[in-house]
C-alpha cells in the first residue's frame, strides 16, 4: 500500500486536535495501516500538538532548552530530582504534569534550585510512609487506606514538610507539591500511592525527635481531616499560585495556619 499524508481530527485528553499523519492507505478499500515506527511517530505528534495547545513544553522544546543550558538528560533529572527515565519519556512523547512543566521552565530559567523543589533532602517514598505512620499514631486514625487518593494525607504531609523546612532548613521527605483545586497535593500522587502503600521503611533514616515534635504539633492543631483541609485552603502560598504550579519550599516562611 502507498504512503499517504493526511490530516486527522482527534480528541486527546478532552482537547480537539488536527494532526498530520503519514500512513499506508489501501487504494481499493481505504484501509489505513502503519508500521511500528509510524505508530510511534503519530503518538509523539499527538503528544506534542496537545502540549503546545495547552501551554506545555513539547519534547523538542525540552531537548532544545536542556541543550541550551548545557545539561545532559542525567543532569536535568538530578536538578529536578526525578529519574532519568522521566526526562527521556518527556522528550519522546510522554506528557508531563503541569507542575513538572513549571519545574522544567524554572530550571531552564535558573529560577529554582533543586533545594527549593525538594527542601534540601533527596526525595524518599519510604520517608513519606514513615511520616504518615507517625501522623496515624498521633491522630489515632489510619491515613494509608487502599483506594485513598491522598486528599487529606497529602495535606498532613505538606504541612510536615513545609514546617520542617521553615524550622530546620530541611524537609522531612523531599517531596514536591503542586497546586490543585482541592488544595496542595503531592506531585504525581497518582503514580506514587501504590509505592507509598508498600514502601519498606526498615532501612530508611528514622524521624528525628524534632521531626516527631513537628508532627505532634500539626496533629494537635488539626485533629480532624476537615481541619487540615480547610487550613490548607486558607494558606496564601497555595491561593496565589496557578493550578498545576509547584509550591516552592521558600514559601514556607509565609505559612499562617501553624
Amino acid at each position: 500500500m502507498p504512503i499517504k499524508k493526511t490530516d486527522k481530527h482527534i480528541t486527546f485528553r478532552g482537547v480537539a486536535l488536527t494532526i498530520p499523519v503519514e500512513q499506508h492507505v489501501c487504494k481499493v478499500c481505504g484501509l489505513e495501516a502503519g508500521s511500528a515506527d509510524q505508530t510511534a511517530d503519530i503518538q509523539q505528534t499527538i503528544s506534542d500538538y496537545y502540549r503546545k495547545k495547552v501551554g506545555l513544553l513539547t519534547g523538542q522544546e525540552i531537548r532544545e532548552q536542556r541543550r541550551k543550558i548545557k545539561l545532559t538528560q542525567s543532569g536535568l533529572a538530578k536538578l529536578l530530582d526525578v529519574g532519568i527515565a522521566s526526562i527521556k519519556r518527556w522528550e519522546t512523547g510522554l506528557v508531563q504534569s503541569k507542575s513538572m512543566n513549571s519545574a522544567l521552565r524554572m530550571a531552564f530559567k535558573n529560577k529554582m534550585s533543586t533545594d527549593d523543589c525538594t527542601g534540601n533532602r533527596t526525595f524518599s517514598i519510604p520517608r513519606i510512609r514513615l511520616v504518615l505512620e507517625a501522623f496515624a499514631a498521633a491522630l489515632k486514625k489510619d491515613l494509608l487506606v487502599e483506594g485513598d487518593k491522598m486528599l487529606y494525607s497529602a495535606k498532613y504531609l505538606w504541612y510536615a514538610d513545609k514546617v520542617s523546612y521553615r524550622n530546620t532548613g530541611r524537609s522531612m521527605t523531599g517531596a514536591t507539591y503542586a497546586v490543585l483545586p482541592l488544595g496542595p497535593q503531592l506531585n504525581n500522587y497518582k503514580d506514587l500511592i501504590k509505592d507509598i502503600m508498600h514502601a519498606n521503611t526498615k532501612t530508611e533514616e528514622p524521624l528525628t525527635k524534632e521531626e516527631l515534635a513537628i508532627i505532634s504539633k500539626i496533629a494537635a492543631a488539626f485533629p480532624k481531616k476537615k481541619d487540615i483541609y480547610d487550613a490548607a485552603h486558607r494558606e496564601v502560598i497555595w491561593k496565589r499560585r496557578a493550578k498545576g504550579e509547584m509550591i516552592p519550599y521558600s514559601d514556607a516562611v509565609e505559612l499562617t495556619e501553624i
